[in-house]
């Protein structure tokens, strides 16, 4: 969207000029400033009355405005929610009246666009569903609403969450054009959450949501010097998210700082009866994940370093060194682990993801009603609109998994078990429990690599595959940067595990405060 296209947008919700109406909404002389703005500090602004929720959501659509739309054109942000203002005005009166439902209760938050939203577009950034408009929120969604969230609108994604070319580049969709890294805006934000990455670090909303099925949180909030926790499959409902993997799949809460993840997490982990992994996360959440968050959490703690995660970049090897001697530094055992099984799982991933992918999509596409309704139906399309779709790259892990079976066959089957004990009993959970270990780091990834939309991305590492193909939960946390660019620390452990992964990442990220603001401009 065009700031035109924006100013628009305001005009016929009834407002005048941002600018002036973001002066006239706070209480004089107050000001909200919204950059590097938490959760708590948010909350405790508007029991103050320094702030409503009406005038925070006019602050990020200013700053949207400002610099996603305009200045350097981030492109993080895909649509906005209409109703965002009479939302947060209707909490700023329930406030008013004493009734406050928990500590997201007025915050403005941004969801990736593969995640269903009433009176929105749920794209998963493709001009074939850009007229897709959901008729239910997804589960994940109506949590947030109970608990007072403002939905402020939709972030931008690698088209079908980087499910759709081997030689894509991430943050690129058809619908929502490239977006930029804010650290350095001729570089690439990861994907496929990298709307999510790029406008949270941007502070373009409080904090926001991602999906993952093999590093989409993960890579994009290491990239963007952000917290990224992609939970352990089922923690999470699934339920009205455009899907890749019904074995990998989960969104995530994505943040600056570890406290505002765990805030986010309090509210979206919950059992979803209509979600297949759903029922399993019964007796396995806390009453509260922020309660874990302890300066004291790594002390006499035993942590593996995945060194066959590391050596494909000196910068983010001396970064590592620097971690793993702040979280021995804060009292933890700190070892070197071998997984025998490293990586052995690729090939039969890919297979699990071409069947899985078919079987969802389809089941989606049939169930949303949606004028492109399989997968055939989508290749199809991409080919006679492939001037605006395909300008790029074209859509050949579409085909490969339309070429699949159901999921009956032997074929997939034997990979999806073999995947999942290759990097789960055989792979982390073997390493964990054999040397007695409370979790496992490992660097997150490279530092971003420059946007190409000729050859694509410029992938060289990472270390959260593991977790991510086992369906046990993964954290990333700023460890510092190279050359300006910020790099992450990975934290991995056994299924459930979020509340003791937060701590020990909080006692970390509260010892080292690597995290820092982007500038928004070139390198």
């Amino acid at each position: 969207m065009g700031i035109r296209q924006f100013n628009a947008r305001m005009r016929r919700i009834g407002l005048p000029t941002l600018l002036t109406t973001l002066l006239c909404a706070c209480s004089a002389p107050h000001r909200v400033e919204v950059v590097e703005l938490s959760v708590d500090q948010a909350q405790s602004a508007m029991a103050a009355g320094t702030c409503s929720s009406r005038s925070l959501t006019l602050a990020y659509l200013d700053r949207i405005a400002s610099i996603d739309d305009a200045g350097p054109m981030l492109n993080a942000v895909i649509e906005l929610n209409p109703q965002a203002l009479d939302e947060a005005a209707a909490l700023d009166r329930e406030r008013a009246a004493g009734q406050v439902r928990g500590p997201l209760h007025g915050i403005p938050v941004l969801l990736k666009d593969n995640i269903d939203v009433v009176g929105l577009v749920n794209s998963a950034g493709s001009l074939a569903l850009a007229d897709h408009r959901p008729a239910v929120d997804a589960f994940l969604v109506a949590r947030l609403r109970a608990a007072g969230v403002v939905i402020l609108g939709k972030t931008n994604l690698s088209e079908w969450a980087n499910f759709r070319s081997t030689r894509s580049t991430s943050g690129w969709s058809s619908r929502g054009g490239q977006t930029r890294n804010p650290y350095a805006v001729d570089r690439s934000p990861c994907g496929s959450s990298a709307g999510t990455g790029t406008a949270i670090a941007a502070s373009l909303a409080t904090a926001g949501i991602g999906t993952e099925t093999d590093g989409s949180i993960i890579c994009p909030a290491a990239m963007n010097g952000l917290v990224g926790l992609k939970p352990t499959v089922g923690l999470v409902s699934r339920t009205g998210i455009i899907p890749i993997s019904i074995s990998q799949d989960t969104a995530g809460p994505m943040g600056r700082t570890v406290t505002d993840v765990a805030r986010m997490l309090d509210v979206i982990a919950a059992a979803d009866p209509n979600d297949p992994a759903g029922p399993g996360s019964e007796g396995h959440r806390p009453a509260n994940y922020a309660a874990s968050l302890q300066t004291t959490a790594l002390r006499g703690k035993r942590i593996g370093v995945l060194r066959q995660a590391m050596g494909y970049h000196p910068g983010v090897d001396a970064r590592m060194t620097e971690a793993i001697a702040a979280v021995r530094a804060q009292g933890a055992e700190v070892m070197d682990i071998t997984v025998p099984t490293y990586n052995a799982w690729n090939e039969h991933e890919i297979t699990v993801l071409l069947y899985e992918f078919k079987d969802g999509l389809n089941r989606y596409l049939q169930q949303a009603g949606t004028r492109v309704n399989s997968l055939d139906a989508l290749i199809a399309w991409n080919r006679e609109h492939a001037d605006q779709v395909m300008p790029h790259f074209g859509q050949e892990l579409l085909e490969l998994a339309q070429s699949t079976g159901p999921l009956t066959d032997a074929a997939y089957v034997q990979a999806r078990d073999e995947a999942k004990r290759l990097a789960g009993q055989d792979g982390l959970l073997a390493a964990l429990d054999a040397n007695r270990l409370d979790a496992v780091i490992a660097p997150s990834t490279s530092p971003a690599w420059m946007i190409d939309p000729v050859l694509g991305d410029h992938f060289v590492g990472a270390g959260y595959a593991m977790a991510a193909v086992a369906g046990t939960p993964s954290l990333t946390v700023p460890m510092g940067d190279v050359e300006g660019l910020p790099v992450g620390l990975t934290w991995m452990g056994r299924a459930y595990a979020e509340a003791e992964l937060l701590g020990l990442a909080y006692a970390f990220e509260q010892a080292t405060a690597k995290r820092y603001a982007p500038q928004c401009r070139e390198r």
